[in-house]
């Protein structure tokens, strides 16, 4: 089972790869510490809050071409149902957080599955922005209190006082 991978599965890179032509800005596996879970969606949309997964029919039981396997069914069964309930509790935990879920079966065609998340992405929320920056990330200004503003000594001051300290060791070393 070390053969099979976490990310850049053929599906997925294709999803991407298309997603990229179209114009769209993502990330992958991107870790979303959540309350109460840690879910890693395939693809996300941060600002748009949109988590895709591309699921393996194998992997996450697809309906129509998920397969049981016929030989150690006491390994298999569980594990295959630990991976549909881990499915359901991110679902779970991203939909509490206020993002949209979309879960895209391997054996989908490529173009379905761009609809699928343009649809999603039409749906959410533009990001607002001011004067260039995403709302959730306050000026540099705004983190610094305005105490701390005051105790901060100009750069001229800093550079004349390193020159002087140094002028003085020249005619001391």
């Amino acid at each position: 089972m070390r053969a099979n991978r976490r990310t850049d599965t053929k599906p997925e890179v294709a999803l991407r790869r298309e997603l990229h032509r179209q114009g769209f800005r993502y990330r992958k596996d991107y870790r979303l510490d959540l309350t109460g879970a840690r879910v890693r969606p395939d693809i996300a949309f941060t600002a748009r809050r949109v988590a895709v997964f591309v699921d393996g029919c194998f992997w996450h039981c697809c309906p129509q071409h998920g397969s049981q396997p016929a030989n150690n069914t006491w390994y298999w069964r569980p594990k295959l149902e630990r991976n549909v309930e881990r499915d359901r509790a991110a679902d779970a935990a991203l939909t509490a957080a206020g993002w949209s879920v979309v879960r895209v079966w391997e054996h989908e065609s490529v173009e379905a599955a761009v609809s699928a998340v343009v649809s999603a992405l039409a749906a959410s929320p533009q990001p607002r922005r001011l004067s260039g920056r995403s709302v959730q990330q306050p000026a540099r200004r705004d983190i610094v209190p305005e105490q701390a503003r005051r105790d901060v000594v100009p750069e001229e001051d800093v550079m004349a006082r390193e020159a002087g300290r140094r002028a003085e060791a020249r005619q001391n070393g």
